[in-house]
């Protein structure tokens, strides 16, 4: 296993992600214990040191089944991360209770890794809001000694990462972020990369197979790959690129089931990451997949002077290239709880003076009413 080095820990570069456990007849909610338990014996074994669970995941009982089994190893040999649930708007007056039952239902007395999570547009003025008195509570367990170090996850966009940052960045200590060869241009992973280097803060990534999306590829894709690495999966190449960036401490991935631990294992048995030739190859590859799928928006921005309704539209396309693209996914409709409703899709009248100055000839008013009708 590849360690690597955060401050005085020597960390499996390879975490195990608890929020795609092994189920039961298909229901997120019923963790499938007993082959859940076999995987983290299996891990422990091969020497993943680093584990991640959430508030939210599998219906709540993601800390719960990972408290169960963890207890049976010695506190000693494994580095525990959770997270306050700052997702959903209604925790955010609750992190004193919500960060005691977590220590409850983890069974343990303090956490080695604790994030603020999902700091997003949807929850950025709260976060930030000091009348919560999160930040300020957090802090405090980590000078008790309850939180060993203290981080946060952003689905949200460089912009709302600043905001963080500017109030909390001397704080924080590592942040995680969805981070692929497809979403360093897409989702402008590399910009989030380079804004915590700034900051000297080192980024732990979720999302390095994008929901297995990255496994899933055409055979025309594929091809392209293998005729970078013939021997690697694609799995394989996903983390080969990750390896590649200095930044990246901790790669976190949800494995299901014990051919993917295995696979996932044997990769990080070695650091061999892409050179700059690959890398770059790579990322033509996945210039390639989008230029087939969204929707080319330049953000010129031509097209907010000509509307009546004043929409963001550029805003609005970058969303809607992302659910287009992911098939669904919460992000757009997570980002869109920020927008004022008289500034969402369905606002858009079909006036189509935005497309008469569009310098990519885009359909904006079809985009318009297909992304509304898929936020229904």
């Amino acid at each position: 296993m590849v360690y690597k080095k955060f401050q005085d820990f020597e960390l499996s570069a390879l975490g195990m992600g608890a929020m795609r456990l092994p189920v039961i007849d298909g229901d997120d909610s019923r963790i499938d214990e007993e082959q859940t338990a076999e995987m983290i014996a299996y891990a422990m074994e091969q020497g993943i040191n680093y584990y991640d669970t959430a508030w939210g995941y599998h219906g709540g009982n993601s800390e719960l089944v990972m408290g169960k089994i963890l207890a049976d190893f010695n506190r000693d040999n494994f580095y525990l991360a959770s997270k306050f649930p700052g997702y959903d708007l209604s925790n955010m007056d609750k992190v004193d209770k919500i960060f005691e039952r977590q220590l409850e239902k983890c069974r343990v007395e303090y956490f080695d890794f604790y994030l603020f999570h999902n700091v997003c547009e949807m929850n950025i003025d709260a976060y930030l809001d000091e009348t919560y008195g999160i930040f300020t509570y957090l802090t405090e367990q980590k000078r008790k000694g309850r939180i060993r170090h203290l981080g946060f996850s952003a689905h949200g966009s460089c912009e709302v990462m600043k905001r963080f940052l500017e109030a909390y960045g001397e704080s924080m200590e590592f942040c995680q972020i969805q981070l692929n060869w497809l979403d360093w241009s897409f989702q402008d992973a590399k910009a989030k990369v380079e804004l915590l280097s700034e900051y000297q803060i080192p980024v732990w990534v979720m999302e390095p197979l994008r929901g297995g999306k990255l496994c899933q590829l055409s055979q025309s894709d594929l091809d392209k790959l293998k005729k970078i690495r013939s021997q690697e999966t694609a799995a394989a190449f996903a983390f080969r690129f990750l390896q590649a960036l200095p930044q990246v401490t901790m790669v976190l991935s949800g494995m299901s089931n014990f051919e993917q631990l295995k696979e996932n294992i044997e990769t990080f048995q070695t650091d061999d990451p892409l050179n700059q030739t690959e890398f770059e190859s790579v990322l033509q590859i996945a210039e390639e997949m989008l230029e087939k799928k969204i929707l080319p928006c330049t953000s010129c921005r031509y097209c907010v002077s000509h509307c009546p309704k004043e929409l963001d539209i550029p805003s609005l396309l970058e969303l809607y290239n992302e659910h287009s693209f992911t098939e669904g996914g919460f992000i757009a409709p997570m980002a869109l709880k920020a927008v004022a409703k008289e500034k969402h899709p369905s606002a858009c009248i079909g006036c189509r003076s935005c497309e008469a100055v569009c310098p990519q000839r885009i359909k904006i008013s079809e985009a318009m009413a297909d992304f509304s009708s898929r936020m229904q």
